[in-house]
């Protein structure tokens, strides 16, 4: 049972780290190289999969307290204090700025109001990548000593 809860943690963290990450690319380069119509596509797109996102987030963060649930130092320690700043980050800014954006987007819009807070969401896309990624590599670690420690008992 707990490796199959591990696997479950495991997907659904690197699916919602690899579904923000492709909002943050997607949004730079349609506006960096796109016109209004990629902006509208690309906006309309993270609404719809920001539904995705928000339960994959969820699923992580009730098996990661299931895998462990009185950890509070080192490796695991590390990972759960970032979470409520990834938690807090989604749902008070990147979920409200991705509403607003596509709103705006599909209204035309384009401007100084939708670049500010355009400006803000891919701060607050790029603050979380980097948390989800630490969590990941922390995660990574923590397997890579199981692992290391499996293979000397043996």
């Amino acid at each position: 049972m707990r490796e199959k809860l591990i696997k479950v943690h495991a997907v659904s963290a690197i699916s919602a780290l690899l579904l923000i990450s492709t909002f943050f690319v997607s949004t730079s380069i349609s506006e960096a190289f796109g016109d209004y119509d990629d902006t509208k596509t690309v906006k309309t797109i993270i609404f719809y999969l920001i539904w995705v996102v928000i339960p994959l987030m969820g699923i992580a963060g009730i098996t990661g307290n299931k895998l462990a649930p009185k950890a509070h130092g080192g490796i695991i320690g590390r990972k759960k204090r970032r979470m409520p700043f990834i938690a807090a980050n989604g749902v008070l800014v990147l979920v409200p700025c991705a509403i607003y954006l596509k709103t705006l987007a599909v209204t035309g819009s384009f401007d100084s109001t939708f670049y500010i807070v355009q400006c803000v969401e891919l701060i607050a896309g790029f603050l979380n990548i980097t948390l989800m990624s630490l969590n990941l590599r922390d995660g990574l670690s923590i397997r890579n000593v199981k692992v290391r420690s499996s293979v000397k008992d043996k």
